[in-house]
């Protein structure tokens, strides 16, 4: 058996209501709900809330949201890490026989079906704990700075500077969209960012990180970009 688990935690700071604001028409976590749903991968899907008005969208949308989050994994500390193995553990203790665990966020309307199939594929192709959602980054991180104190920069891998960008290696980050992952992996808390982890590439132009505002009228304009383009 599969399960998604959607987190949707209450009280976001940065964009008020973040995770049922509405995005492109619909509350943003419908996005998730409907593609997970589509994808006809899960038994199960659910949300974990610790919010009413999050729990009623998810469940009017067509989510399970059969427990409320515990105060102790709510607050502003609590990682994806540890409120996915609260699910996994709640689900095996219903008697369910989850076999893996997919985490999408309630902010990733970019997922397509294929990238969550490949999800599955890339999980189950060898001894992996995950398989998530991840993209290249636009310029060589060897050659990234950081402002000094004095209003200068300073790079991070100086040693770097001459070399020529296709001799440096290909470096990767977190497309935040899904996270497929074993039960075991999440309840003993397995960093995901490490060697038992397979990457699913996502094209960059399918990325985008939504934490601000600008970060939210960004991600509309590019999701309506791609919805009239058919992609």
């Amino acid at each position: 058996m599969n399960i998604c688990v959607i987190p949707a935690r209450g009280g976001s700071k940065r964009i008020p209501g973040k995770n049922i604001k509405n995005f492109c028409g619909k509350p943003i976590i419908a996005w998730s709900i409907e593609i997970a749903k589509a994808s006809g991968l899960f038994e199960h899907i659910m949300v974990s809330t610790d919010d009413p008005a999050i729990a009623k969208v998810a469940t009017d949308w067509g989510a399970e949201v059969p427990f409320v989050r515990p105060a102790e994994i709510a607050n502003d500390y609590a990682g994806t890490t540890e409120v996915i193995a609260h699910a996994s553990q709640w689900a095996l203790d219903q008697g369910w026989p989850v076999s893996a665990v997919c985490c999408i966020y309630a902010t990733a309307p970019f997922i397509q079906i294929d990238d969550l199939k490949q999800g599955l594929v890339s999980l189950q192709s060898g001894d992996w704990s995950y398989a998530f959602s991840a993209t290249d980054f636009a310029s060589p991180i060897f050659r990234a700075f950081k402002r000094c104190e004095d209003g200068g920069i300073e790079m991070f891998f100086p040693d770097q500077f001459s070399t020529r960008s296709q001799d440096l290696p290909e470096a990767l980050h977190d497309a935040g969209q899904f996270y497929w992952g074993k039960p075991s992996a999440w309840i003993e808390g397995q960093r995901i960012f490490d060697r038992y982890s397979v990457p699913v590439f996502i094209p960059r132009w399918r990325v985008q990180d939504i934490d601000d505002q600008d970060d939210w009228l960004r991600a509309e304009v590019i999701h309506k970009l791609l919805r009239q383009s058919n992609v």
